[in-house]
């Protein structure tokens, strides 16, 4: 997954600012206890901190790969 697709997938599910806020701000047990900013930069994949987010966030599995789903499950 590239950045610019986990960020669209951020900007969809939860809105540009909340998801922003999300990314910097919730702690997730999932990556250590860690933001998904921070496993980000400590070089956890996105696709990984992605669905982390979303099973944190109770992303129905249906919606997780956003609108161009068969686009995305190939990246």
């Amino acid at each position: 997954m590239r950045s610019s697709e986990f960020w669209d997938l951020v900007d969809e599910e939860f809105g540009r600012a909340h998801g922003r806020m999300l990314v910097h701000d919730l702690v997730l047990l999932e990556l250590g206890n860690r933001t998904a900013e921070q496993a980000i930069e400590a070089g956890e994949s996105l696709r990984e901190v992605w669905f982390a987010l979303c099973r944190s966030m109770d992303v129905p599995p249906e919606r997780q790969w956003g609108k161009d789903e068969k686009e995305r499950r190939r990246a």
